[in-house]
């Protein structure tokens, strides 16, 4: 909600809270005794609990600003995908993704899966082509209204559908039980919505796998991605990607050639 600019929002709800017994800015705070004194009381002070998947900037002054004292609780690793998750990386052309993609789910796929693109149109072009390949898919994107995305959802939470094809709409915030799959057709953007997408496979204890289609387009994500899959330990990263130039070091570090030995006479 902070990326897609409702912070004013979040704040002026919570400016808007009602004023009750809050817990005191002081040591006292820290005193297990008093509060559990405090607890047992009828003037037992409020808790607020403030859930995020991440911690920017934004969302840490929030924090500040609306918490006092919190106590941070970090479940798994914070910005990296789940060690049951299988990632799998194809480097192709444009061109050849649509065939590659046929070649994954004619291979046979355990539904629920999620294929991630980057643009509206491109989710409900890919969804009407896999409908007529007889293949059973809604949509999830912006351009959908809520009782849209509800649908979608319930159509692929309760089998009716097999595949949902969304863009980042879907990265967060959204638990699908038993996604099998999740296929970025369309690289994401970052390596930190990469995570959040393949994020939605491999949850509460399960395994998962993520396939992901890269172009020449993706090569900045390279460095990043190369390091992920090498620290995987149920993933292998192809030679492909391993020794690609753009593998070798990160985004915007000025490479410089080693000079060849030179003989002075």
């Amino acid at each position: 909600m902070i990326d897609m600019g409702f912070e004013p929002d979040i704040q002026k709800i919570l400016e808007y809270m009602p004023v009750t017994n809050i817990k005191p800015d002081t040591d006292e705070a820290e005193d297990e005794q008093k509060l559990m004194a405090n607890y047992k009381s009828k003037h037992k002070y409020r808790q607020t609990v403030m859930f995020t998947a991440t911690m920017p900037p934004a969302i840490e002054r929030l924090a500040r600003t609306y918490l006092r004292r919190p106590a941070n609780v970090y479940i798994g690793s914070a910005g990296k995908p789940t060690e049951r998750t299988e990632q799998t990386v194809y480097i192709c052309s444009e061109n050849e993704k649509r065939k590659k993609l046929m070649t994954i789910l004619e291979a046979g796929v355990e539904p629920p899966v999620i294929i991630f693109v980057n643009q509206k149109k491109g989710a409900d072009v890919l969804a009407k082509s896999l409908d007529k390949l007889g293949f059973s898919s809604c949509t999830l994107h912006g351009g959908k209204g809520q009782e849209q995305r509800e649908y979608a959802l319930a159509s692929l939470k309760t089998g009716a559908k097999d595949i949902l094809v969304a863009t980042d709409v879907a990265g967060r915030g959204i638990d699908i039980k038993n996604v099998s799959l999740v296929i970025n057709y369309d690289m994401a953007k970052s390596i930190e919505d990469y995570t959040h997408r393949i994020g939605r496979t491999g949850r509460a204890g399960k395994t998962g796998q993520a396939i992901s289609f890269l172009t020449k387009d993706d090569s900045h994500l390279f460095y990043d991605l190369k390091a992920l899959l090498m620290s995987s330990p149920v993933s292998t990263c192809p030679p492909e990607l391993a020794n690609h130039p753009e593998s070798q070091h990160k985004p915007g570090t000025v490479v410089q050639k080693k000079r060849k030995d030179e003989t002075i006479f």
